[in-house]
């Protein structure tokens, strides 16, 4: 698991505990096999929080689709793949990404709801960190990064 998800896992189970609802964040084993669904998944009995989260971390001021994530084998987009598992699941998709900045700024990182992901792969742009700076900011702690509200 890459330090970043760790980090949202981390960061999303904080976000339940202090706000005090049921939920929990997870990372699944991923297998050679099969592709996986996201990243970071999230159950709760409140539906609005049954989440899948797609976490990149990029030195880069913007995310471009072709760079950043990569078909699988049978030519399929991980945004198509990811929208498909949504529909079928009914869970509620964000990506996370993280904004690595040179040594001694810190990194910025935000969760853009996936409708919004889908919108700009559709359109053929990729995100920038103004895009980003338009969705959830997670601000930071000694403890990580914090969510505030979703």
């Amino acid at each position: 698991m890459s330090d970043f998800e760790r980090d949202m896992v981390n960061c999303l189970n904080r976000f339940f505990k202090t706000k005090q609802i049921q939920g929990f964040a997870f990372r699944l084993k991923p297998q050679k096999t099969v592709s996986p669904c996201a990243d970071v998944l999230v159950d709760s009995p409140h539906p609005a929080y049954n989440l899948s989260i797609e976490c990149k971390s990029i030195i880069d001021k913007k995310l471009y689709f072709s760079q950043h994530f990569h078909s699988n084998k049978q030519s399929v987009h991980p945004v198509e793949a990811i929208e498909d598992y949504l529909v079928k699941t009914g869970r509620t998709g964000y990506l996370a990404i993280e904004f690595r900045q040179e040594p001694g700024k810190e990194s910025e990182a935000f969760l853009i709801p996936w409708v919004t992901v889908v919108e700009h792969y559709r359109n053929n742009q990729g995100i920038t960190i103004d895009d980003a700076r338009n969705c959830t900011e997670l601000g930071r702690s000694k403890d990580g990064y914090i969510l505030e509200q979703l």
